[in-house]
């Protein structure tokens, strides 16, 4: 069933103006690789920390965290400066994430709980305020249904080069003799690096236009209480936190799952993850054109229940078998890759109902809710696994001997997690119906409100323009 958007002949984004701008998305997507699949082991193997005390203050400072987000995309849906918007948010953060990066990779042997807890707050709220506005100034770069799945493919695809970077480091330490700890390290160098060189080429190539808010007498919490307690987007939050558990809950273990059951080695087991990822490059563009034949949200039931499918397959293939390894993880990999960006761009759709009722951007407010969803999954997934394994009698240790049980428990944790949280995700899916021709409708109301209220404003005097404004956004 092909959805055709009413607006679809409009001129498409260059690359020109999207390559620089999903720039930043390298060091942010090596991030979530380098930080939730390798750190935590890193910690317990090499730095000597209890597993028991890494997933209690990973927990704790996620659900501290939970209110980060909405103040800061408050703040961020309030500013307007000479800067522009979220350029300034995406600016500020950068150094904060930076600091925090160096001081957890290279933390010292057998740190306490304050130092852990410290850092990592640090550390999400840098990646907060740079994901953030990153992801809101995104969703205001075209207006168009099928154009948003095109952009945001593009903005994963420069993920995947970022996570790929980050485990060619790695891999290649093991190649040339390092050890594990020391491809770690220099995992964390390289995205530190990252950082300040594609956040400089977002914020230097990268357009930002702010709409115009219209003046309205309602209180602002009726507003907000509006966009927190709407149905899509409760949907949407449910569907993000499911779809970051189910692969998040496969992260925290993998490196465990994958030496201590499968029989690979860590450079192996690299190898593989590699594969997984890069994957994500074709499964991407090919979620995009999925998208736009038969819409997002069908998209996202065809790719999970393809993913929790292919996972079975992983315990069918003989152990240790990096070959007949690799086109499973390829296939999940491309699978996995459309989950994200096929829920920011149905946000963006979303954010664009809410702008045409309340006639104010919440982009911010929306992506905000989406990463406290991330943020609150990603918690979990270290906060679960590494206590149950830990109970389940799995025993971390480098060079740790476990039992035929311990495995067995560490192979149904590793199956089980995904599959369950995946399908949840999809199923949230069911009954969705902003759809192309929907949000096209969405669109021309908007682009002509738009059109009417800037050309009032242009025959204004400069003072009364401005007071036209919402005087909360104004500036």
């Amino acid at each position: 069933m092909s959805q055709q958007d009413p607006s679809a002949g409009a001129r498409r984004l260059p690359l020109s103006t999207i390559l620089p701008f999903a720039a930043p998305n390298l060091p942010l997507s090596a991030i979530s690789v380098a930080v939730f699949v390798y750190l935590p082991p890193y910690f317990a193997g090499h730095l000597a920390v209890s597993m028991g005390l890494i997933g209690l203050v990973w927990g704790l400072i996620r659900l501290l965290d939970v209110p980060v987000d909405v103040g800061l995309a408050l703040l961020m849906d309030r500013t307007r400066t000479r800067l522009g918007r979220y350029r300034l948010w995406l600016i500020l953060g950068a150094p904060v994430l930076m600091i925090a990066l160096y001081q957890l990779f290279m933390a010292p042997r057998g740190f306490g709980g304050g130092y852990l807890f410290a850092w990592l707050a640090a550390l999400y709220l840098g990646n907060s305020i740079v994901s953030l506005a990153h992801s809101a100034w995104g969703a205001t770069l075209t207006r168009h249904y099928d154009e948003r799945s095109r952009l945001f493919s593009l903005i994963t695809a420069a993920g995947v080069l970022g996570t790929m970077a980050v485990l060619v480091i790695i891999i290649g330490a093991s190649s040339l003799g390092k050890t594990d700890a020391q491809g770690v390290q220099a995992a964390g160098w390289t995205i530190i690096a990252l950082i300040p060189i594609t956040v400089a080429l977002a914020a230097i190539r990268t357009p930002e236009r702010i709409p115009v808010d219209l003046r309205s007498q309602r209180v602002p919490w009726r507003d907000y209480w509006e966009v927190l307690t709407k149905p899509d987007l409760l949907r949407l939050f449910l569907a993000q936190m499911a779809l970051t558990l189910g692969p998040g809950w496969m992260s925290a273990i993998y490196l465990f799952f994958f030496k201590a059951s499968r029989g690979y080695t860590t450079q192996e087991s690299s190898i593989l993850l590699a594969a997984y990822i890069l994957s994500g490059l074709p499964g991407a563009l090919l979620t995009a054109m999925l998208a736009r034949r038969i819409g997002k949200h069908r998209a996202v039931m065809v790719t999970t229940t393809a993913f929790s499918l292919g996972l079975f397959s992983i315990f069918i293939i003989p152990r240790a078998n990096l070959l007949l390894g690799l086109p499973t993880m390829i296939f999940e990999g491309a699978m996995a890759s459309g989950f994200g960006l096929l829920i920011s761009a149905m946000l963006a759709d979303v954010g664009d109902e809410i702008r045409l009722k309340q006639g104010k951007q919440r982009i911010s407010l929306l992506y905000a809710l989406n990463t406290l969803a991330i943020k609150i999954a990603s918690a979990f997934a270290i906060f679960i696994t590494f206590p149950l394994l830990a109970a389940l009698g799995f025993n971390p240790a480098e060079g740790a001997v476990n039992t035929h049980a311990a495995i067995h428990n560490l192979d149904i944790t590793f199956l089980l997690g995904p599959i369950v949280f995946v399908m949840l995700g999809g199923a949230c899916m069911i009954g969705w119906r902003l759809d192309a021709h929907r949000h096209g409708e969405i669109r021309a109301r908007l682009e002509a409100r738009d059109v009417e209220l800037e050309a009032a404003l242009q025959e204004l005097p400069a003072p009364f323009a401005a007071t036209a404004l919402d005087p909360r956004t104004a500036g």
